[in-house]
C-alpha cells in the first residue's frame, strides 16, 4: 500500500484572502519556505504544519488530504 499526501495550504490562504507575506509574518515561517511547501518543492514538518493551522485560523487536518494508492 502506497500513500500520497496532498497539501492545500495554498488554498486555503487564497481562500482566507491572506498573503504570502502576511502568512510568513503570522506563523514565523519564511515565505520562501512556505513558498516551497505550497508549489511541492519540499514536504512540511508537522511542527510547520502546526504553524501555518494557526496562523491560518483552520484544524490542521484541513491543510492536506491522505490519499491511499493500492
Amino acid at each position: 500500500m502506497d500513500v500520497e499526501i496532498v497539501f492545500h495550504i495554498k488554498e486555503v490562504r487564497e481562500e482566507k484572502k491572506i498573503t504570502l507575506r502576511e502568512l510568513s509574518e503570522k506563523s514565523g515561517i519564511s515565505k520562501s519556505e512556505i513558498s516551497f511547501i505550497e508549489n511541492g518543492q519540499r514536504e512540511p514538518t508537522l511542527h510547520t504544519m502546526c504553524l501555518l493551522s494557526l496562523a491560518l485560523g483552520v484544524p490542521p487536518a484541513k491543510l492536506f488530504t491522505v490519499k491511499v494508492k493500492r
